[in-house]
């Protein structure tokens, strides 16, 4: 479960907003520029072609593009370049080392253009991108700056819970709730329970005292490229944290096993999908360790990030996506118990 499908009309680059900002890299002669529609409609992209190769365009997102966020993002990502870690390389601007350029307040970046294919949903890609992940971890820990970006995550969250809140307001406005609104607390008073059952359960286990670390907060297949069975490219990092790297584990558990389904969430099964779960852990604990307090938390850990993403959009829009809010909450309850009741059997599969 990614992103949710925008509703708003895509954004495109204007003609002369393309031709300045491509002037200010080296890029030789252009051949084509061609829009490039995968990811978040709000952040125009473009694949670009020259007589020196080809190349992603793209414009961050407002409220994602605060100059020392962009520059700590790009620090880091440099970092992961050097250590020979798969993704897209950042191009710096004509005449320097600048790899963001600034053009009527917004803000740019080139990035080496990677091929690759979407998740195929196997074993082998899942834990192909745990390994991944663990290298991703293993690298940053030598990573320093002098600016540091949020503390905040999933875990025990005051957005969460004002998401929550916020939520009856918001799918109320949708006709197919009319008769229901006792129905819709319901769902919604089920999941506030579960969510700070959870994080007491998080917080019991030590969650105070881990180790923080720069985590990618966001490590989920569409923001991956693949090519036979293994991770290409990982292209997002825009959502850098200083958090416990296990958070990153359990979000990632999550995203790689989950099963979702057509347009209707009533359809989704509960359960998660066991091969990808163990393959997605097994892969990440090849490389790097997880503290038993740590394993014995990911059940709740991955509740805690299923709903803090499911209620987050739903919130500010009444839907996930082109998914209706309510039956989506009502799918989001039926896997949060599932895993309430099948968390600890998961973590027996995986035989850590």
């Amino acid at each position: 479960m990614s992103e949710p499908m925008s509703t708003h009309p895509r954004v495109e680059f204007e003609p002369q907003e393309l031709a300045e900002v491509l002037a200010r890299f080296d890029l030789g002669a252009i051949r084509a520029v061609d829009p490039q529609v995968k990811g978040s409609r709000l952040a125009p992209k473009a694949v670009v072609t020259s007589d020196r190769g080809r190349f992603l365009l793209k414009r961050r997102v407002r409220g994602r593009d605060h100059p020392l966020k962009v520059a700590y993002a790009h620090a880091v990502q440099d970092f992961l370049a050097r250590h020979g870690f798969p993704l897209p390389r950042l191009m710096p601007a004509a005449g320097g080392e600048d790899t963001m350029v600034v053009f009527r307040d917004r803000i740019y970046e080139l990035f080496e253009y990677v091929t690759g294919g979407p998740f195929a949903r196997t074993p082998e890609e899942a834990q192909d991108s745990g390994r991944v992940l663990a290298r991703f971890h293993t690298i940053l820990e030598g990573f320093t700056s002098d600016w540091e970006p949020s503390h905040q995550g999933y875990h025990g969250s005051d957005a969460v819970r004002a998401s929550l809140n916020a939520v009856p307001a918001s799918v109320g406005r949708n006709d197919s709730v009319v008769g229901r609104e006792s129905e819709l607390l319901g769902t919604v008073a089920s999941l506030y329970e579960a969510y700070e059952s959870a994080a007491e359960r998080v917080e019991e286990a030590g969650f105070r005292g881990w180790p923080e670390r720069v985590v990618h907060s966001d490590w989920h297949p569409g923001n991956m490229l693949f090519a036979d069975g293994r991770v290409r490219a990982v292209i997002d990092y825009d959502s850098l944290h200083i958090r416990p790297p296990v958070m990153d584990v359990a979000n990632g558990a999550l995203q790689f096993s989950i099963i979702g389904g057509d347009f209707d969430p009533r359809l989704w099964p509960p359960e998660l999908d066991a091969l990808r779960f163990r393959g997605f852990l097994q892969g990440y604990l090849q490389e790097r360790t997880v503290a038993e307090s740590q394993w014995r938390a990911l059940p709740s850990l991955m509740i805690e990030a299923l709903i803090s993403e499911a209620v987050r959009p739903i919130a500010a829009t009444g839907s996930f996506g082109h998914m209706e809010g309510f039956r989506f909450l009502q799918m989001i309850c039926r896997k949060v118990r599932w895993l309430e009741h099948n968390g600890e059997q998961l973590l027996i599969l995986v035989g850590a």
